[in-house]
């Protein structure tokens, strides 16, 4: 199903934000129409968000956290994508578990196969459970608690003919292989360098089923080779957008939700065809995450 005209984003910024600049249509080619397709979302509502530890370089607790601009930011996020014509379903949020808000880690679905997760730091690993147990309570027959350190949408992102999947800081390389045989599906094993980006959907997202953006320095050397080798056309990001988190983004092959603070990478989703829909998300970023983190794809 593609997103009606009537539905398509109006690409400003909310208030306070700059405006990327629009190519001149005398001198820029005429971009790819893009085509967008409807998606099914999961997400988390942060009543219980706050930074109490640090997991990760984003998070300093003494810094506190604004939950009410949290949750406000949230729920933008969430009409955004209703806006666009998708579907977005919600978990119940669990006292005690701040980062629950960061649905994508919470599993990978492909072809409704449910591929549980297993955390790396204690802090979070009752988040795997609660979960699985959402997809049973929901019709999913088909649930696997990986065996292995296993971050869902957080180290496995989806392509038509591959599933990339980042190692290096959380998810293990033997739980790429447990998804592969039980999602049926190729998986290739991406090696994360720079703590910054510990997670793959810090580092790169899938623009469409063929095609993806990345910031190369934050993998290691074989694995930006391999990158070049599979998406020539890639859109490359540089640390400037890749630190305010600007590949943390979702696409739906045309409308691609973005933080507003990547400028750069919106300028370039805009020449290449895209629609960037920009929100503000920068209180969750004090917990290192973005749209996407917010966001697990339902995919049946």
């Amino acid at each position: 199903m593609t997103v009606s005209p009537a539905m398509e984003p109006t690409h400003s910024l909310v208030s306070g934000g700059t405006a990327a600049p629009v190519p001149d249509p005398t001198t820029a080619s005429a971009p790819v129409e893009r085509v967008a397709t409807r998606r099914h979302y999961l997400m988390c509502r942060p009543e219980h968000f706050a930074v109490t530890y640090a997991i990760n370089p984003w998070m300093h607790p003494a810094l506190g956290v604004d939950r009410d601009r949290a949750i406000a930011q949230w729920e933008a996020l969430r009409a955004a994508y209703l806006s666009l014509g998708h579907q977005v379903s919600l978990i119940d949020p669990i006292e005690g578990l701040p980062d629950m808000v960061f649905a994508a880690n919470g599993a990978l679905v492909i072809g409704g196969r449910v591929f549980g997760s297993r955390f790396t730091h204690e802090q979070r690993s009752p988040e795997g459970p609660a979960y699985a147990a959402w997809f049973r309570a929901n019709g999913f027959a088909e649930v696997l608690e990986s065996a292995h350190t296993s971050e869902g949408e957080g180290d496995f992102l989806t392509l038509d003919d591959v599933v990339l999947a980042g190692t290096g800081f959380r998810t293990e390389v033997v739980a790429h292989r447990e998804a592969e045989e039980f999602l049926g599906r190729r998986i290739l094993s991406l090696h994360l360098v720079d703590p910054r980006f510990y997670h793959l959907d810090t580092a790169l997202f899938p623009l469409d089923g063929g095609n993806v953006a990345y910031y190369p320095g934050a993998f290691a050397p074989d694995s930006v080779r391999e990158l070049e080798r599979m998406f020539p056309d890639a859109i490359l990001a540089d640390e400037a957008d890749a630190v305010v988190l600007g590949l943390n983004a979702v696409s739906d092959g045309r409308n691609v939700v973005v933080n507003m603070e990547a400028t750069g990478l919106i300028r370039d989703l805009e020449m290449r065809g895209y629609a960037p829909v920009p929100v503000d998300l920068s209180e969750l970023r004090k917990s290192g995450g973005g749209p996407k983190c917010c966001t697990l794809e339902i995919r049946l």
